[in-house]
């Protein structure tokens, strides 16, 4: 059997700006709806959720504002259907000046922990290591910077975690410009202690062409490869997705994707039966769903051939034409899965922030409908 990257990648180098695959639509199923935190007057944005051991506990963070604002932390305990109040936080959380990103570390000693991180210069991280009911204040985690700082995060060995984030030139270094014409570039970085400390960062990609940035990897189904969605920000092309096959040392790379797979902040789970659920706002250059939040149901051999997979979801309408889903993702023990992020939910008011949950079993039933 060839190894995933020695499949065909049959991706064209201008593919279609659209796709022909299904949509399916949920966005009038409000029953699925459960509304996380809504402030009238006030704009509540991009969070990101980690679901811990239990199979229930999910926390979410995001900003006080479009991206810099104060990190706010809410809870559930029943697996998203219904959340606390918010919760206390450090007093530096108020500082933050970029979307929170959260993940789930476990060290080679078996100490798990939440680590949190800010973004800008310089990137800083608080931790927890009592499921986020206490939490270190926010420390500079090295002298760089970038944008959506640790968008991605995925275990490459025991204890062992590859981060992912990119910058414009702005923020890398702390008197950053951006170049003419613009260069975005993605980072990686190494952390060996389950998130306590992290090496110095090293280029994956560098282009003022395809404007790559907010990278979301998911790896293959038996664990050894790394696939790696990219963001196209300059709006001329469609999202791209780079390959590892050895922990993240190396990268093929980037091709770009089908229409099907264009957006912006990918963020994946496997459901019970294997296929591969991603999330995301929608950027095609030919949608019926223009900045919409969707999800995309396939399968990981997909992104490796270059084909559209299986279908698409409207999770909710989005009455602003782009703003709205840096999504969490989540797989419960029952096979549900539970999205949650922040949009123009309604018409004229500040974004706020609302989980969809469905199941592909549901999805399916749809789908033989079209």
């Amino acid at each position: 059997m060839l190894p995933l990257l020695a499949l065909p990648l049959t991706l064209a180098a201008d593919p279609a700006p659209g796709f022909t695959l299904p949509t399916l639509d949920l966005s009038d199923q409000r029953y699925r709806q459960v509304v996380v935190d809504h402030e009238p007057k006030q704009y509540l944005g991009h969070p990101t959720t980690v679901l811990l051991e239990d199979g229930k506990t999910i926390l979410a963070v995001y900003p006080k504002g479009h991206g810099k604002g104060a990190i706010i932390l809410k809870r559930s305990n029943d697996g998203g259907k219904t959340w606390s109040d918010r919760l206390p936080t450090p007093k530096s959380w108020e500082t933050s000046k970029e979307t929170p990103t959260i993940h789930r570390m476990v060290d080679a000693k078996g100490v798990k922990r939440l680590v949190l991180f800010s973004g800008l210069h310089p990137i800083r991280s608080s931790v927890s290591e009592d499921d986020g009911k206490t939490w270190t204040e926010l420390e500079p985690i090295g002298d760089y910077g970038g944008i959506v700082a640790m968008g991605s995060v995925v275990e490459v060995g025991q204890g062992r975690y590859i981060a992912l984030f990119h910058d414009d030139g702005r923020y890398f270094a702390k008197d950053g410009k951006a170049e003419k014409p613009v260069r975005f570039t993605v980072y990686k970085t190494f952390s060996d202690d389950g998130g306590k400390t992290w090496g110095k960062p090293e280029t994956v990609v560098s282009s003022t062409e395809f404007h790559w940035c907010e990278p979301g990897a998911v790896k293959s189904p038996d664990g050894k490869q790394v696939a790696v969605l990219l963001r196209e920000n300059s709006r001329k092309h469609n999202s791209g997705v780079m390959f590892s096959d050895d922990g993240g040392k190396t990268f093929t790379e980037p091709k770009q994707v089908p229409g099907a797979l264009t957006g912006d902040r990918h963020t994946g789970v496997y459901a019970p039966d294997g296929r591969l659920v991603l999330t995301f706002r929608d950027t095609a250059r030919d949608t019926p769903t223009p900045g919409d939040w969707v999800a995309w149901v396939g399968k990981y051999s997909d992104l490796a051939a270059g084909t559209e997979g299986q279908y698409r979801v409207r999770l909710m309408d989005n009455t602003n034409k782009w703003d709205c889903g840096y999504p969490g993702l989540e797989r419960l023990p029952d096979g549900t899965l539970v999205t949650t992020t922040y949009g123009h939910w309604s018409k004229g008011q500040p974004p706020y922030i609302v989980s969809v949950r469905f199941t592909l079993a549901e999805l399916d039933e749809l789908a033989k409908k079209k």
